[in-house]
């Protein structure tokens, strides 16, 4: 395991580098956009493109990568995204910033599935939980560390921006001066759309609402922090706050879906969601504590949908077929981020900053009554006779992901057993 990690530490150093790079742009330009006096409306309608391109970039992606190999496709990629870091803060023009975004979105989308396929080729049984468990330290901990860094430029200045784009080029050099042999690309096969709704309609608009929620939060609650009138490092300190919240708390929420049946997890993390967000709505600006307090239970538990979902799949399908089923999820999840952006940002501009929150609440109350209603029209499943629950990480990840999930034995079959 030891001679795996050391193998693996240049791949987990440029993830770092690239999520860190990712996320303080990603924030700085709603920001800046916010600052330039868009509207709301005209803000989520940029921001989305992001997803956009990295949702198209997962379905693509993977032809250009196997035609040219895997570490020049991250160099062309981590190219075009410095670029496109640094030509943001020279023009702001909002179909130009759309463009960039889908172009970021779907480098973003190539480097991601190049690091997830590098890590997941030294993956065997009996390590598969213990580099996913890896990934998503260094994923939320990097995330967390983007986001804080905000707080310490000037969002109107070009320097931060030079920022983001040094992290993310600097992602290449470890990958570019490792000695290990890069690993073939995994063929990650996907299920059809009605196959995959038919198995657990529940845990496919689960996986939605879960994207949209997350989506939708990540990109406008900085847009909601200024326009609240919050200090940029007040923003920072809050979306790092949630971020890290969001990394605590999977682990302790999601192990009652192994305790309880999955369908009424789900509905009750919905329904938990539902509240604090309209407890957000309400009373969010009466201080910066009860902002801070009621935030991390509603991007805390929203992280727990898609794993949660993605267990209620596997125990729901006669003919398990876990890479493919995880494949297709998470492309439903990424759906849901496509949406998420535009639909809060609606919201905001309807009903003011709290409308992020209404947003939130409305769609995680919906989820609440589709689970409720599935709930009595359709058999549960028998706990004993469930998979055990596995945090995966959903937001940004690409669909090589799924091959680090410790459930899947070495035949690619499915181990549904605790």
């Amino acid at each position: 395991m030891r001679q795996t990690l050391v193998s693996l530490t240049a791949m987990f150093v440029s993830l770092a580098l690239l999520v860190c790079g990712t996320t303080l742009l990603g924030t700085l330009l709603s920001l800046r956009l916010a600052a330039e006096g868009l509207s709301t409306a005209t803000i989520g309608a940029v921001l989305v493109f992001h997803s956009i391109g990295f949702v198209l970039g997962t379905r693509v992606v993977t032809r250009l990568i196997r035609r040219v190999g895997q570490i020049r496709s991250f160099a062309a990629f981590a190219a075009v995204s410095c670029v496109v870091a640094l030509v943001h803060p020279n023009l702001v023009w909002a179909p130009l910033w759309a463009v960039l975004r889908v172009a970021s979105g779907f480098c973003m989308a190539g480097m991601v599935m190049i690091l997830e396929s590098w890590i997941s080729g030294r993956a065997t049984t009996h390590n598969r939980g213990t580099l996913l468990g890896i990934y998503q330290l260094v994923y939320f901990s990097f995330s967390a560390l983007g986001q804080f860094l905000i707080g310490l430029t000037d969002p109107g200045q070009l320097p931060v921006f030079s920022l983001a784009a040094a992290l993310v080029v600097l992602a290449l050099v470890p990958l570019s001066l490792t000695r290990e042999e890069a690993p073939t690309l995994p063929l990650a096969g996907r299920m059809r759309f009605g196959d995959l709704f038919r198995a657990s309609p529940s845990a496919f608009l689960g996986a939605m609402a879960g994207g949209a929620i997350s989506a939708g939060f990540l990109s406008m609650a900085p847009v909601y922090g200024y326009e609240t009138a919050m200090e940029v490092d007040r923003i920072a300190l809050y979306l790092t706050v949630a971020v890290l919240g969001a990394m605590v708390l999977q682990w302790p929420f999601g192990r009652l879906s192994d305790m309880f049946e999955r369908r009424r997890v789900l509905g009750a993390f919905a329904v938990s969601v539902g509240l604090f967000a309209a407890l957000l709505a309400l009373m969010g600006d009466w201080s910066i504590w009860l902002l801070f307090g009621l935030t991390v239970p509603v991007f805390g538990i929203t992280g727990c949908f898609y794993p949660v979902c993605l267990s209620m799949l596997n125990d729901r399908m006669e003919t398990p077929d876990p890479v493919g089923a995880s494949a297709s999820l998470l492309f439903v999840f990424g759906l849901g981020t496509c949406a998420g952006p535009l639909l809060s940002a609606g919201s905001m501009a309807v009903l003011g900053p709290h409308g992020l929150f209404l947003f939130l609440a409305v769609t995680a109350t919906g989820l609440a009554a589709v689970v409720s209603y599935r709930m009595r029209v359709s058999d549960e499943v028998p706990i004993e006779q469930q998979g055990r629950f596995v945090v995966m990480p959903a937001t940004d990840a690409g669909p090589a992901i799924v091959e680090l999930d410790p459930r899947i034995e070495a035949d690619g079959g499915y181990a549904p057993v605790r």
